[in-house]
């Protein structure tokens, strides 16, 4: 399942939604597979004694159900496991039932590291620790995966997320500098350009006749 786009803000994108890397299921998918081996090797042993033959059966069915719960709890636990790196932010939510998570905005990361085992280089597995200024001063992911192309897409998002915002004070100096003025007071340096502008404002009807006629006076004693 993806992670909701109903929980972004207005204008955020998802840059990577990443589950947990296979590792996170690896031991319980392997006591799993072993546990049914085990199992169909009791199953197959026909001892002379009735009372081995139920009893290896009762092992092999209790064991399998007990593997059985925990691979279905783990794997409900991965599908449930959202690591979202967004245009604005970092992700992190977890939980089957009791959900939990953080955000950390994109501008607030300050340092973000990774590191990898000789098995997880192998299998392009790690953790990650991301520094922030924030209460939790550093949070630590595990079992991502590829850690070290999250790491710099991290850093890209940064980057991009910094120059968003100076464009957007850029935009809106801009604008500001070219805010029109009141549109019924000319901004010519000549009285007579001046009266022009009016009647000009007059003819496109933001100014009425009466307001035409009296800036026009107050202009003309001017002179």
């Amino acid at each position: 399942m993806a992670f909701p786009p109903k929980l972004l803000n207005d204008g955020e994108e998802i840059v990577l939604d990443l589950r947990p890397h296979w590792l996170f299921m690896a031991l319980s998918t392997g006591v799993f597979i072993a546990m049914i081996i085990v199992g169909l090797l009791l199953l197959g042993w026909n001892p002379s004694a009735s009372w081995l033959d139920t009893g290896s059966a009762g092992v092999a069915g209790v064991g399998f159900l007990i593997c059985l719960g925990w691979f279905g709890l783990t794997y409900a636990r991965w599908t449930n496991t959202h690591f979202v790196l967004t245009t604005d932010r970092i992700i992190n939510r977890e939980g089957i039932i009791a959900k939990r998570g953080v955000d950390i905005p994109l501008e607030r990361v300050n340092t973000v590291f990774f590191n990898q085992g000789p098995l997880e280089r192998l299998v392009g597995a790690g953790d990650l620790k991301i520094e922030s200024a924030s209460e939790t001063g550093a949070n630590e992911f595990r079992n991502v995966r590829r850690p070290s192309i999250v790491q710099k897409e991290i850093y890209t998002q940064i980057e991009a997320n910094e120059n968003r915002k100076f464009e957007r004070m850029g935009e809106a100096g801009r604008s500001g500098s070219r805010a029109p003025a009141d549109p019924t007071t000319p901004q010519a340096h000549t009285i007579p350009e001046q009266i022009d502008q009016l009647a000009e404002l007059h003819q496109r009807g933001v100014l009425s006749d009466a307001e035409f006629a009296r800036k026009k006076a107050e202009l003309l004693d001017r002179m």
